[in-house]
């Protein structure tokens, strides 16, 4: 087994993720085998409780992990499915060796960071890189582990005298170290700055790791004094300086560190042949240029709730470019605050400016009742002005209290969660879930929804198949006593789940394209495979 372990220096967001993902596109470009571990130092279990605010969005997997969102980037850039364990927090390390501790595993010993959490971090990352993570059930070649957070955070400690008592586990020549760096350019003249790199170096090698390649973030491309500088005081070649300077969209990341000679780096640093074809490489030179070549826009309103931070809904950002490279169109998202609609009755400020002139409308997945009023409002607009509409989870919930409200004359109709007295709770508690703990209590991760119709709108864009396997997250569901009521006035629901009775998908009658799901469709988009409901969305506001 090959490791590359990516680490980070300076400041946090430089990009660690798509460094790490990048880097596991060109090791499957040479013919490996890639599965990926994200390392989170906080003391969370996992990122199931944490507001999008904090640490973005969380991600859901297949076996229903709440995890961090770089590993939907290692998951989409790298077309793997991982699991709950490939996400190693502090919380998980330190509830395994107390438990062990409890046990009496330690025989009588004092159980301390070195070596107990140490070694149970290696044991883990040792285990989890062996497990298939594509759809061959073949065990990986090479594993791409990301220690999130800082070079010289207090929390990352443990995990980076780990990381250096592995190379010696697994053997040295087994293992490539990666530090990503800021060089950032300040005042006037322009100067790049390797002061900031030089520190953050000399921190990681003073706990004993020393990089074999510097990934430098900069706004423009490295220029050659500058790495000469860098690989003088960094201790590393000047060959393994890279720029990882801006450009025009994701796709090309990848691309720029092959132009740099990252593969045969690699190949040369891990002991493996680079093949004379590369077609997976070409396949995205394609990507990148087409992304880059779409000009006629499609303008999608995003109504949700966190929209000051796009990263709080970073897979439904992917799930609509992708669809958007399908049909051609340059992706516009429109934020909507959707409290922002609620404050103008009489619909005369910025956000219904937006939501008028939107070809469709997408009402994301949230928790809370701020705002809810407001995507009610836009579930409303679409129905009744028949702009394209996708609803994912709450949006699915808030446009089935929209539609009894105002279709069906209940008046107060509301879920439980918002208004516990409602005469109409069209949306309830599930029975099963709990009501006194948060953390990974919901009703989480892949679960069937089987069509109950031979014909419509989203089993097509499924290609006609009898069944779909999508990712949940949620504890509220429309309420199933209720559904024959809503169905005899045109909302159909068209997919269910395998008892029949949860609601999983609806659409409505004599609409251009009004669908909404109670799962997440968003966390298995691919680059080239989209996610067929957003595709539908796509497809409808550009008129396809």
């Amino acid at each position: 087994m090959k490791y590359v372990i990516v680490s980070g220096g300076v400041l946090s967001g430089l990009g660690k993720g798509v460094t790490a993902s990048s880097l596991g596109v060109l090791l499957k470009s040479a013919g490996l085998r890639p599965t990926a571990i994200k390392i989170d130092p906080y003391l969370n279990t996992d990122a199931g409780t944490m507001s999008p605010f904090e640490h973005g969005e969380v991600f859901v997997l297949d076996d229903g992990g709440e995890v961090d969102l770089d590993l939907g980037n290692y998951e989409r850039f790298l077309d793997v499915n991982l699991t709950r364990d490939n996400n190693l927090t502090t919380g998980k390390v330190y509830s395994k060796v107390i438990e062990a501790e409890r046990r009496g595993d330690y025989l009588g010993k004092t159980v301390q960071v070195i070596p107990h959490i140490t070694d149970a971090v290696q044991d883990w990352i040792e285990e989890v890189a062996a497990r298939p993570s594509d759809d061959s059930g073949a065990k990986p070649d090479v594993c791409v582990i990301e220690l999130g957070g800082t070079v010289g955070d207090i929390e990352s400690a443990p995990f980076i005298e780990a990381l250096r008592q592995f190379q010696f586990r697994v053997g040295p020549e087994n293992v490539c170290f990666v530090h990503v760096s800021l060089v950032p350019v300040i005042g006037v003249v322009g100067e790049q700055k390797t002061k900031p790199t030089q520190h953050t170096v000399k921190e990681l090698r003073s706990l004993g790791i020393t990089p074999d390649m510097l990934v430098c973030r900069s706004e423009r491309p490295l220029e050659d004094d500058v790495r000469d500088k860098l690989a003088l005081f960094c201790h590393v070649s000047s060959e393994a300086v890279l720029s990882a300077h801006d450009v025009s969209n994701i796709y090309r990341v990848p691309l720029l560190l092959e132009e740099q000679g990252v593969s045969q780096m690699l190949a040369t640093r891990l002991g493996f042949e680079l093949p004379e074809q590369r077609p997976l490489l070409d396949s995205w030179a394609q990507m990148a240029d087409r992304v880059d070549g779409l000009s006629e826009e499609v303008h999608i309103a995003m109504v949700g709730k966190y929209t000051g931070l796009s990263d709080s809904y970073l897979s439904v950002i992917k799930a609509l470019q992708h669809s958007s490279f399908e049909v051609g169109r340059k992706l516009v998202i429109d934020w909507i605050e959707a409290s922002d609609l609620e404050d103008s009755p009489n619909k005369d400020n910025e956000a219904w400016s937006l939501l008028n002139k939107a070809d469709g409308i997408l009402v994301p997945g949230g928790f809370g009742d701020r705002g809810i009023e407001g995507k009610i409002l836009a579930a409303g607009h679409a129905r009744e002005n028949n702009i394209p509409y996708l609803g994912v989870c709450l949006g699915l919930q808030v446009a089935v209290i929209e539609f009894c409200r105002s279709v069906l004359g209940w008046q107060g109709a509301n879920s439980t969660e918002f208004d516990e007295a409602t005469p109409h709770p069209v949306v309830v508690f599930m029975p099963e879930i709990s009501k006194t703990h948060l953390g990974g209590t919901m009703r989480l991760g892949s679960r069937p929804t089987l069509f109950q119709v031979e014909d419509c709108a989203t089993r097509r864009l499924y290609d006609g198949a009898g069944h779909v396997d999508e990712r949940h997250r949620h504890r509220y569901e429309v309420n199933p006593a209720l559904i024959e009521d809503i169905e005899a006035k045109g909302l159909k629901f068209v997919g269910k789940d395998d008892s029949g009775q949860r609601c999983e998908i609806f659409e409505l009658d004599n609409h251009p394209y009004f669908v909404a799901t109670q799962y997440h469709p968003e966390f298995k988009s691919r680059p080239g495979r989209p996610s067929p409901p957003f595709l539908g969305l796509l497809k409808a506001a550009s008129g396809q």
